[in-house]
């Protein structure tokens, strides 16, 4: 159940209204971002959405299972979840509001979505702005199984990582996650198996995916592939995001020339140009001579 804060009367039925495109060049913003840490750090998470004279308020969300995290309002009242109200406090910095966790928790893994809402000419507006994913990884073992725990492939290499979920329960996605050196999702498969594949590997990736597992091989991989790949999934009836802890390192190696081809090749040509030098000193002795 989504929980509305006890807010102005304009405000209460906010969230029931349909999400209206941007007007006036103000677009909803579709950038993801991905934070991975373990249990007890702080992550910070800023809502980077252009500010508006006719905005109501700021929310940042948590979508699996839909609660409020936090609302701060053009008045600067705000709402925290009483769950959270220990561990978070926030800051608002011209347009953007920065919502800080400390303590995190493996609980605290979800998807987070900024939105603010706008009134223009008589209607309600839902801007949505950046989605944060994030895995708090804890010392327990998690409900997602993921092999292999590191690759070192060459350039132009293929790479399989093989996703798993230990739960009972069947999935209601699973996600494929690039964490750390250049952050970004690299796939999503919904439980109707409908994915979401990430433009740096639109052509390079392909999976198959049977019940509560899914094989994904990554094509043609390149020195800026190299990275952390982790293996996360939402377990049907939870609450938050589960990750694997260690996820699939991967190095790719640059293709280094082949040196014994090099010196041949430069053997040969050091032995030509010795051939053409001779030549050319014979030449020269015998038209003296002559």
């Amino acid at each position: 159940m989504l929980w509305i804060p006890d807010l102005p009367a304009a405000c209460l039925f906010l969230l029931l209204l349909p999400c209206f495109p941007g007007q006036n060049g103000e677009e909803n913003e579709q950038s993801t971002d991905i934070i991975s840490v373990w249990e007890g750090d702080s992550i910070s998470i800023t809502c980077s959405i252009k500010s508006s004279e006719h905005e109501l308020g700021m929310y940042l969300t948590a979508t699996i299972r839909l609660v409020n995290v936090i609302y701060v309002s053009k008045q600067n009242t705000s709402y925290i979840l009483p769950a959270l109200a220990n561990r978070i406090n926030y800051s608002e910095e011209g347009g953007n509001l920065r919502i800080t966790l400390h303590d995190v928790q493996e609980s605290d893994s979800n998807i987070y979505l900024c939105a603010k809402f706008v009134k223009r000419k008589g209607h309600h507006e839902k801007l949505n702005g950046t989605t944060t994913i994030v895995l708090v990884k804890g010392k327990t073992s998690g409900v997602v199984e993921q092999s292999p725990l590191y690759a070192n492939p060459r350039q132009g290499q293929s790479v399989t990582i093989t996703c798993a979920l230990k739960s009972s329960h069947g999935d209601d996605g699973i996600f494929l996650l690039k964490t750390h050196v250049q952050p970004e999702r690299v796939l999503h498969v919904s439980s109707q198996n409908a994915s979401t594949i990430s433009p740096a590997f639109a052509n390079r990736l392909e999976y198959s995916k049977e019940e509560k597992r899914i094989v994904i091989t990554l094509h043609n991989l390149q020195k800026n592939d190299s990275g952390i790949y982790v293996c996360a999934g939402v377990v049907k009836n939870a609450s938050f995001l589960s990750a694997n802890r260690s996820g699939t390192m991967m190095l790719v190696k640059e293709v280094e020339e082949d040196c014994r081809n090099s010196s041949w090749g430069i053997y040969a040509l050091s032995t030509v140009v010795v051939l053409l030098f001779a030549a050319l000193v014979c030449c020269a002795f015998h038209r003296v001579n002559v």
